[in-house]
């Protein structure tokens, strides 16, 4: 038995391509071209416009964590997870999955750099196609780019309504960011109310620049449009998503400025994310074995204890909190401190 395996290239589109035809070679690991991605783009910034800063999701849905131009690791994702939206007949394989402590989460990922240290604390603002070029590749002690990553089912069972919300961290790192940023927006626009697209830290001109969405796109397109295009939906894309109004899920954790799930509501998003604050922190911090709060060693957002998890929790009548951000080998663990109830779900990221 043979299986078709993705390759990689340029879409052959016909004149009158639409969305369904660039979502199948999108499937195939095909970028489109630059008029048909920018035109994706709008469709998909349209959509998110609409969309509140937390998402609501009703179960059933799969939790999904960074994803980072990883491609084939999306579409393995889909799989074991019963096949992407509109796909039938898609066998999810039968596994148990153990649950591990807190004592095997990998510690934070730790920004060494000081050419990136200084752009994190640098004016944010619309970056040009070639404002960052004299910049040095940074690296990211503790992360391992390119490593494989794992979804998490909120709940087992498999359905047709299955929805899927990505935490963030769609592009950088692996090699086919521009496709793996480009079947997410198509299936956005093609179910937009089964694909939730929750804004990462690298969700970001800067960040982009220096770990590699900028220059891939400069490569397959000999300009910087594509990129402009892209930077520009996620702008727009969520903060958060809540599940059955019991699971926040967030792409890093939570902020000394935020107290109640309102707050995140108000929080003005349609921008390139600020170097502090409570939205830089949303897409920053880190659980960590700490009292309430503590710096965080990345440069950028906060690292936050049990007790400051369980109290928002409590404040806010959530159960647990779905975040990515950082790498985890098993493709999930639950973060347990000091206390039986679960505070924190980290779930497999780079």
């Amino acid at each position: 038995m043979t299986t078709n395996v993705p390759r990689p290239g340029p879409a052959n589109l016909g004149p009158n391509a639409g969305l369904d035809e660039w979502l199948e070679e999108a499937k195939q690991c095909h970028y489109l071209p630059e008029r048909a991605m920018k035109e994706l783009c709008e469709k998909v910034k349209e959509i998110l416009m609409e969309e509140s800063n937390i998402q609501p999701v009703c179960t059933p849905v799969t939790v999904c964590g960074d994803i980072h131009g990883q491609f084939y690791d999306l579409l393995e994702l889909f799989r074991v997870s019963g096949g992407m939206p509109g796909e039938t007949n898609v066998q999810a394989p039968k596994t148990a999955t153990t649950v591990i402590t807190s004592d095997d989460i990998e510690p934070p990922s730790e920004i060494t750099n000081p050419k990136l240290r200084k752009k994190l604390r640098s004016p944010v603002g619309d970056a040009g196609a070639g404002g960052n070029e004299g910049e040095d590749d940074a690296d990211v002690a503790g992360s391992r780019p390119g490593s494989a990553l794992s979804g998490a089912n909120v709940t087992s069972a498999q359905s047709a309504e299955t929805r899927f919300i990505f935490l963030g961290d769609f592009v950088d790192r692996g090699y086919f960011s521009l496709e793996t940023f480009t079947l997410l927006m198509c299936l956005k626009a093609k179910y937009p109310d089964r694909i939730v697209l929750v804004r990462g830290n690298h969700e970001s001109r800067q960040i982009t620049q220096v770990y590699g969405f900028y220059e891939e796109c400069q490569q397959k397109y000999g300009n910087a449009s594509v990129w402009k295009a892209c930077c520009h939906v996620f702008d727009f894309l969520v903060l958060a998503a809540i599940v059955d109004g019991e699971v926040l899920c967030v792409h890093g954790g939570l902020s000394p400025e935020i107290r109640t799930i309102d707050q995140i509501r108000v929080v003005a998003r349609a921008q390139e994310i600020p170097h502090e604050g409570a939205f830089c922190d949303l897409v920053w911090s880190d659980p960590e074995d700490v009292e309430t709060w503590a710096i965080s060693p990345r440069g950028a957002g906060w690292l936050f204890g049990d007790k400051v998890a369980t109290e928002f929790n409590h404040v806010n009548g959530l159960k647990l909190i779905a975040r990515a951000h950082q790498l985890v080998n098993e493709g999930y663990k639950v973060w347990r401190i000091r206390t039986e109830n679960t505070t924190c779900y980290v779930l497999g990221a780079n």
